[in-house]
């Protein structure tokens, strides 16, 4: 576990990774296929990029984007590029970052209608700039990549994902019918533990 961690993010991480016993047979081959993508392009010494995609990139997507990031560094996989996007640009849902900070990340939101946040979550390293985009559109790649489609109706209403070279479907129920409700938080924080355990189990089935 990097000792760069906030320590309050790797509480979190292990409490995840003991979770692991909880994701069923079938949704584990499902994840296998994240790690056989990274570990096939670290055998032919290429940077295995993965664009997570869901229809509004608010939610789920940026959420599997980043506990895909972590994990990778966890397990001290190098060569992963973790990037999110979707069929259309919005803007990352405020509870999605409020179960972010719940979590421990520290995150700078400055005010714009699509905001380039800015999450940390370790005393010295990178930081990771999330915001709103189409899946192809800069900074993603728009070639080469791994698309992995984290909701249904991106999945059924975008046949072709333009530029990738390997598709992946990991999906995941959308938390936005909790907004408003007093369900609220524990159905945001209920997802993020959902995709940051499966995540850490994806990542710890890499080759190495």
């Amino acid at each position: 576990m990097p000792a760069e961690l906030f320590s309050s993010i790797r509480r979190y991480v292990d409490d995840r990774i003991a979770e692991f016993h909880q994701i069923p047979s079938e949704r584990q081959q499902e994840l296998l296929e994240i790690a056989r993508y990274v570990t096939a392009c670290r055998n032919a010494a290429q940077p295995a990029r993965l664009t997570f995609i869901c229809t509004h990139n608010s939610r789920r997507s940026h959420l599997s984007q980043i506990w895909a990031a972590i994990a990778a560094d966890v397990f001290g996989i190098a060569g992963v590029e973790t990037y999110s996007g979707g069929t259309e640009a919005t803007a990352f849902a405020k509870p999605a970052l409020a179960a972010l900070r719940r979590v421990g990340f520290v995150i700078n939101s400055p005010e714009a209608q699509n905001p380039h946040h800015v999450l940390q979550y370790q005393l010295m390293g990178r930081s990771l700039i999330c915001f709103s985009k189409v899946y192809n559109e800069a900074p993603n790649p728009d070639s080469g990549y791994c698309a992995v489609m984290t909701c249904h109706h991106a999945d059924v209403n975008c046949p072709v994902v333009f530029g990738a070279a390997s598709r992946i479907k990991v999906q995941y129920e959308d938390p936005k019918v909790s907004d408003g409700t007093p369900a609220e938080a524990a159905t945001y924080d209920e997802r993020c533990r959902q995709i940051a355990r499966e995540m850490l189990f994806a990542f710890s089935q890499v080759e190495r």
